[in-house]
């Protein structure tokens, strides 16, 4: 099946990495950690930056990204996208590169990101454009943006503050059976409750991590990923979507784009949400986890807080979510849409460890951008799918 001219199983996710993660060694910039990706990206695929001729990069710290990295690697890319609408920019970036491999724009696309917004303070990397419609009320951007599509989202279905926690609170059990996850102690329910509060109804233990840290992909035709070192993971359906940049100017507060990134990825695929056997979503914030859950398909809108309410994306649940911990529990370096694909590439490869999801042949990706602004979704497949 195919997608605006991209064809279903086409190319494939050959290598993933991350970067050091957490708080990183004093110096180093965000350069230096798409390079420690990279490098370690490429390794994992068995090729080398001499292979590398597409060369796809964001970050907030620096205007050009891919000249900056490409200069820095000592590479001269055939093809280069420096795409940014914010965490799903790496979903977008595998449609893009599917779509320069199958033009023969380029053979082997990079995609990489990095950020050390904890080492330098996130309002250092990161300030918010003037607003006129939003900043004269002073909100705590982005907490309080999605803390508004959290109070609307409890107004409309009666989501209560406890399913709230029980996202962060899965997300947690996850990140303890990841070695790499930043937070170690367990966290509850009541915890999370009485955690400082941020934005009614969000309090710290409901927003994402403030983290350093980068990631890498490696992307290429399916015929070259069979040759190589680890098994592919076939790029089986993409979809993407933008509704709206400020938050005051979403359309609904409680629908995102992801119906529709979501719907053009299960078609292309030509799966349902039945047939996923892991989700990896971007969850900035906890109301994000249930928005996407109900829009891409996993239960009804309204619903997701019932459906998380007894532990169904927990370790043990039926529907394994976040199963890195996510940006909750695992890391948050700004922009997560990376370690998204990242975990989802590791869990079709079985290389998921104590946290890895047995059977896992398909995943679903979705990233998010800005304040439920763009939405982009990738489903990936092992073999036994294409």
């Amino acid at each position: 099946m195919t997608q605006n001219g991209l064809k279903r199983g086409a190319c494939a996710i050959v290598g993933v990495a991350e970067s050091d993660l957490g708080e990183v060694a004093t110096g180093l910039s965000p350069l230096d950690l798409m390079g420690q990706a990279t490098q370690r990206a490429l390794a994992d695929a068995g090729l080398s930056l001499r292979d590398v001729d597409g060369l796809f990069a964001t970050t907030s710290q620096s205007r050009m990204p891919t000249l900056a990295l490409a200069e820095y690697l000592g590479i001269r890319p055939r093809y280069h996208d420096g795409t940014n609408i914010g965490g799903c920019s790496f979903m977008s970036m595998v449609a893009h590169a599917q779509a320069a491999i199958q033009a023969g724009l380029c053979e082997v696309a990079l995609i990489t990101y990095a950020s050390t917004q904890r080492s330098l303070g996130r309002a250092n990397v990161a300030a918010p454009d003037a607003n006129p419609y939003e900043s004269p009320y002073r909100p705590l951007y982005t907490a309080s943006s999605y803390a508004l599509a959290a109070s609307r989202h409890m107004h409309e279905y009666g989501t209560t503050r406890e399913q709230l926690a029980q996202v962060a609170v899965a997300a947690r059990e996850w990140a303890l059976l990841n070695p790499q996850a930043w937070e170690k102690e367990a966290l509850t329910v009541a915890d999370v409750l009485s955690s400082r509060m941020v934005s009614t109804p969000l309090t710290v233990r409901d927003c994402c991590l403030v983290t350093d840290g980068g990631g890498a992909l490696v992307v290429t035709s399916a015929d070259r990923a069979r040759t190589l070192r680890k098994p592919p993971a076939y790029v089986l359906g993409v979809g993407e979507d933008v509704s709206h940049y400020s938050i005051s100017n979403m359309p609904d507060l409680t629908v995102t784009g992801a119906v529709r990134s979501g719907a053009a990825a299960y078609a292309m695929a030509g799966l349902k949400p039945a047939e996923i056997d892991v989700v990896q979503v971007y969850d900035a914030f906890t109301i994000t986890t249930l928005l996407f859950l109900e829009d891409l398909g996993f239960c009804p809108k309204g619903e997701g807080g019932r459906f998380v309410a007894d532990g169904t994306i927990a370790p043990g649940g039926l529907l394994p979510v976040n199963t890195s911990g996510g940006g909750l529990s695992y890391c948050h370096p700004g922009m997560f849409g990376i370690f998204v694909l990242i975990e989802a590439v590791r869990q079709l490869r079985g290389e998921g460890g104590r946290r890895q999801v047995a059977g896992c042949d398909t995943a679903i990706t979705h990233g998010n951008g800005g304040t439920l602004s763009a939405q982009s979704t990738v489903i990936l497949g092992t073999e036994a799918t294409v």
